[in-house]
This record gives structure tokens, sequence and C-alpha cells, in this order.
């Protein structure tokens, strides 16, 4: 059987002009996972820091090296974005911004916002 159709032999995912509404949802679970994933490390500071002075300084470096720094900030934007975000879904829930034009609004908001918010809370962390 032949098709006269024309089908794309790749997908290319750069030429897909998503909306807003759609970069903030997959901003959303990426950060969800990334939440999940940071949890081991989570869970080793914490285990470092309740060891004793020692472990708590091991901790405190780890926390305040580069990479430390960066996975803080990362865990900050993820909270934010998740907060904010939980936020918008559950006014859309309760029928809240469901207008076209506000829901891009409001996912333009939480898309801006979140990082905006974890910087000001990475600050405050260390």
């Amino acid at each position: 059987m032949t098709t006269t159709t024309r089908r794309p032999v790749h997908l290319n995912l750069f030429k897909i002009k998503l909306p807003i509404g759609g970069i903030m949802s997959i901003i959303h679970r990426a950060t969800g996972v990334y939440m999940f994933l940071v949890l081991p490390y989570l869970i080793y500071l914490l285990s470092q820091s309740l060891s004793g002075p020692d472990g708590y300084a091991r901790a405190d470096a780890s926390v305040h090296s580069f990479l430390g720094t960066v996975a803080v900030f990362f865990l900050m934007w993820s909270l934010a974005h998740h907060l904010l975000a939980g936020i918008r879904y559950l006014l859309i829930d309760v029928d809240i911004g469901v207008d076209k034009e506000l829901a891009r609004q409001t996912a333009l908001g939480v898309t801006v916002a979140a990082p905006v918010l974890a910087v000001v809370l990475t600050g405050g962390v260390l």
C-alpha cells in the first residue's frame, strides 16, 4: 500500500511553536523530576549535618561550593515554580483565569517570576 501524504522523517523540536502554557507545563514537569532526583543529595546533607561538628562543616562546605550553590538555586527554582504553578492550577480549577489571554499571562507570570523568586530565596538560604 502506498501513501501520498508526505510525513516528516524526523520530528524537529526547534520548529515547533509551543504556547507559553505548554512551555510552563514542560518546565513544571522538569522541575518536579529535579526535585525528586535531588532528594538523595538532601538526605545525604541532612545525615552529614547531624553526624557531628565535622559532618556539619562538610555539609556546609558542600552547599557553599559552586555545584552546591547551583543545586540550591535549581531546588529553589523548582520549589518556587511548583508553588506558583500550583496556585495557578488551583485557580483554574475554580474557573478563575480560564480565559485564553489571562491564562497566557498567568503562565508567563509563573515562568518569569519563579527564577526571580529563586534568586531571592537562594540569596536568603546561602
